[in-house]
């Protein structure tokens, strides 16, 4: 009895990992699991693509989605725009180590922050995301004309 329930729990387990559709799949994020959405970003005509997490700030963040944005350079670090209105920052840390490709939510200035170097603990700087590829995308000069929308579920088959 005891292996069929141990059985059962592991399938369930496999289940979960799996993809749920093109556009969500399921990871296991700081010790939790998340269902993750895709997005793509395409800058000055350069395509990245990233992964946003399972959080209420970055839910809020996709309702906005398609957005066209400018982002501008900060700090030679980060890339920043702002946004048509806050997010939400219920049951967000008190702060964020970024890492490059990290995407954020700085809520003081209520802009979004895509980071492109690492950069120190901030506090009220909230991750949305990481980019999964493409990063080199966001290595250009002055304003960057960009476009984040979700990737399109596949049809067919």
């Amino acid at each position: 009895m005891i292996v069929a329930a141990c059985l059962t729990l592991n399938s369930a387990v496999a289940e979960t990992r799996s993809p749920i559709s093109a556009t969500r799949t399921v990871a296991q994020v700081g010790g939790k699991w998340m269902t993750a959405m895709k997005i793509r970003m395409t800058v000055n005509g350069k395509v990245a693509t990233a992964t946003l997490d399972d959080t209420p700030a970055a839910r809020d963040f996709a309702s906005l989605l398609p957005l066209s944005l400018t982002l501008t350079d900060y700090a030679s670090t980060e890339k920043v725009s702002s946004l048509p209105r806050r997010l939400s920052q219920e049951d967000a840390p008190a702060g964020h180590d970024p890492a490059a490709g990290d995407i954020t939510y700085y809520a003081p200035w209520g802009n979004l922050a895509i980071f492109y170097r690492d950069f120190g603990y901030s506090p009220s700087l909230i991750r949305l995301g990481t980019i999964d590829s493409g990063i080199e995308a966001l290595h250009q000069s002055g304003s960057l004309q960009t476009t984040i929308e979700v990737v399109a579920p596949r049809r067919g088959r």
